[in-house]
C-alpha cells in the first residue's frame, strides 16, 4: 500500500520498477518554470513506467505521484528482462505492451495538436469518465492544455 501523494517515480532518478495499479491512480507530470503539466493519468491495471529509464537506464523526463491511497505491484526491469529472454510467449506480452503505450502516445500529441479543449474534454468523460470524479480540476484543466477557468467554462457549456 502506498499513500496518497507518494512520488512513485522521480524525473532525477533511474526507475529500475515497473508497476501495476491494483487500486488507485496516478499523474505523470514534468515541471516547468512556473507550473506542473499533466500528461498522463493511470488506473487500475494500468502499468506505471518511466520508458527513459526502462529502455536507456537513464533519469526519465517525467514525476508520477499517486492521487488516491494505491495498491501497486512491482517487478524490477531485471527480473522482467529475464523472464523476457527465457519466456517468448512473455516477451511478445511486453513487446504488445509497448506498442500498445506507444499508440496512446501518438493519440494524446494528436489529440493536442488538432483537437479543441472542448472535443479533448469530451473524449476524456467518453473514454475514462471516472477520472472526473477522481482527479482535481486542476489537474484535468493540465492534462488538456487549459486553465482551470477554461475547463469550468468548458463545462458550463456541456450541461
Amino acid at each position: 500500500m502506498f499513500p496518497k501523494n507518494h512520488l512513485i517515480i522521480n524525473a532525477q532518478k533511474v526507475e529500475r520498477y515497473l508497476y501495476i495499479i491494483e487500486k488507485g491512480i496516478a499523474r505523470a507530470y514534468s515541471n516547468t518554470d512556473k507550473e506542473q503539466t499533466t500528461f498522463w493519468f493511470g488506473e487500475e491495471t494500468d502499468f506505471i513506467l518511466s520508458f527513459n529509464s526502462y529502455i536507456n537506464q537513464q533519469p526519465g523526463y517525467e514525476n508520477i505521484e499517486l492521487l488516491e491511497d494505491s495498491i501497486l505491484h512491482r517487478i524490477s526491469n531485471n527480473t522482467l528482462q529475464n523472464l523476457y529472454q527465457n519466456h517468448v510467449g512473455l516477451a511478445n506480452w511486453g513487446r504488445k505492451l509497448a506498442e500498445l503505450e506507444l499508440i496512446k502516445t501518438e493519440e494524446r500529441l494528436i489529440n493536442k495538436q488538432f483537437k479543441t479543449a472542448t472535443e479533448r474534454y469530451q473524449q476524456l468523460i467518453r473514454e475514462t469518465p471516472s477520472l472526473i470524479k477522481r482527479v482535481q480540476l486542476g489537474h484535468i484543466a493540465s492534462y488538456l492544455g487549459v486553465t482551470q477557468v477554461t475547463l469550468s467554462r468548458i463545462r458550463a457549456e456541456l450541461k
